[in-house]
Formats: structure tokens, sequence, C-alpha cells
């Protein structure tokens, strides 16, 4: 059924759990401090950024592209 959601929605099929978790795994170490996951009822990559202003919450459709809204996060402090 969440996959009919998901087809409904437009949205491409979630990747695999243990993909998931690797991909999340290594996000986080290139980023430490920050926090990554995906958002099964999203079908979005999050992360939730500490910056000196406080924290932010970032959302991006692929991996990569979270990987690149967290460094532009980053950099604005």
């Amino acid at each position: 059924m969440s996959s009919q959601r998901g087809a409904a929605a437009g949205r491409e099929e979630p990747p695999p759990a243990e993909l998931r978790a690797a991909l999340t795994r290594g996000l986080q170490e290139q980023f430490p401090g920050v926090r990554v996951w995906y958002g099964d009822a999203t079908g979005s990559w999050w992360a939730l950024v500490p910056t000196v202003a406080g924290p932010r919450l970032v959302e991006a459709p692929t991996p990569q592209q979270l990987r690149d809204v967290i460094m532009s996060a980053r950099s604005r402090g």
C-alpha cells in the first residue's frame, strides 16, 4: 500500500533499509554532529544541522543533494 501511495504522489520507491542505513552513516561520518534520516512518510532525506544561529532542519530528495544542502547550511552558519 505504501508503494502505491508513493507512486501516486509521483515519488520513487524508497531505497532498501540496508542502503538507507549505509547512506545515513556515511553522511553522519562526513558531517560529525549532523543528524541524518530518511523520511518514510515524505520520501525525502532530512538532516538537523547545528549552526551558530541554532539547529537548522534541511530536506532534499536524494542523499547527494542532502550533502550539498548540509554543506550550504554549515557555511551560512
